[in-house]
């Protein structure tokens, strides 16, 4: 069980990661578009946490509360690249970085061993995570193809 708990912990974190990192992307983005929908993912992350969070305590374990120290620096850099380039296309870019991020956290949690009632709500999670990155992308190749 600690396994299990440890993954949802890692998983915790990847969620308060991209709590921040989609609260920073919607301060950053100039569009009242773009702010909404990070505003929307943000909320999902934290919906997303709370649900790991249960589900670590009903299995005896302590969660996480805060995000990783990845991805305090990735939220860094969102700052940086944004205050150099305030564009868009460049707030997109980070957040697909992030979504990659959080795609590969889900995707090495589902190799691991996990009891079926935790599987599949990581498995429903994931797809959230797949669904989200394949927005982004598209929206930043549109605001690329616009620039």
């Amino acid at each position: 069980m600690d396994d299990t708990i440890k993954t949802l912990n890692n998983l915790i974190e990847t969620s308060e990661d991209g709590l921040k990192g989609f609260k920073e992307a919607a301060e950053k983005a100039t569009e009242a578009k773009l702010k909404l929908l990070f505003n929307e993912r943000a909320a999902a992350c934290q919906q997303s946490a709370n649900e790991l969070q249960s589900l670590v305590t009903s299995l005896g374990g302590k969660p996480e509360t805060s995000g990783s120290v990845a991805g305090a620096a990735h939220r860094g850099w969102v700052k940086v690249k944004a205050a150099v380039s305030d564009s868009n296309v460049a707030v997109l870019e980070e957040v697909e970085r992030g979504e990659d991020y959080a795609k590969a956290a889900y995707g090495k949690a589902l190799k691991a061993n996990l009891p079926p009632q935790v599987r599949s709500v990581v498995e429903r999670q994931y797809q959230g995570v797949l669904s989200n990155h394949d927005r982004i992308r598209d929206l930043r190749n549109q605001y690329r193809a616009a620039a």
